[in-house]
């Protein structure tokens, strides 16, 4: 995704909660893991990854909790405090916990600007969700260096080595 995000925005339903992208995420997938279905009562999530750095909090305050996860390392939900909606998750994620977000795509005011790249732990998928054929798709979790383009991969990289 080399495209500019300008001013994309987002928040939660009540609108306490508002923040700001103005860079393309790592990657975006959807992740169709009983977890995930559970968290969210669908049939998968959106997740927008990005580096904390670049999501900027422009009003509200958050709910910050960790729930247990299938890996027993734990997920970090941020939500609303008001309207309860999950804005982003941390996960172990090498290494990176506190420092890579997991924006839920639904959160945007524009969901429409973040399409999944790449379509995860489909062996749990729920049969009647049908992938289109042109969509990427993985049995679990995806190598980053075969699904993320060159550009996130460069920019991971570099962020990586200021954080750590």
């Amino acid at each position: 995704m080399a495209k500019k995000f300008e001013n994309c925005e987002g928040g939660c339903t009540c609108g306490h909660v508002r923040y700001k992208l103005n860079d393309p995420p790592l990657v975006v997938h959807a992740c169709h893991c009983r977890w995930c279905q559970r968290q969210t009562g669908g049939p998968h999530v959106l997740n927008a990854l990005y580096e904390s750095n670049l999501i900027e909090l422009t009003s509200g305050e958050l709910e910050v909790k960790t729930v247990p996860s299938p890996s027993g390392a734990g997920q970090i939900i941020s939500r609303c405090p008001n309207c309860k909606i999950a804005i982003w998750s941390n996960y172990d994620f090498g290494g990176m916990r506190e420092n890579i977000r997991f924006l839920r795509v639904g959160t945007l005011d524009n969901p429409d600007l973040m399409p999944p790249d790449v379509h995860i732990f489909t062996t749990t998928k729920v049969p009647w969700y049908i992938l289109p054929p042109s969509h990427l798709a993985v049995d679990e979790f995806y190598d980053s260096n075969k699904v993320w383009s060159e550009e996130s991969k460069e920019r991971y990289r570099k962020w990586k080595e200021e954080v750590l």
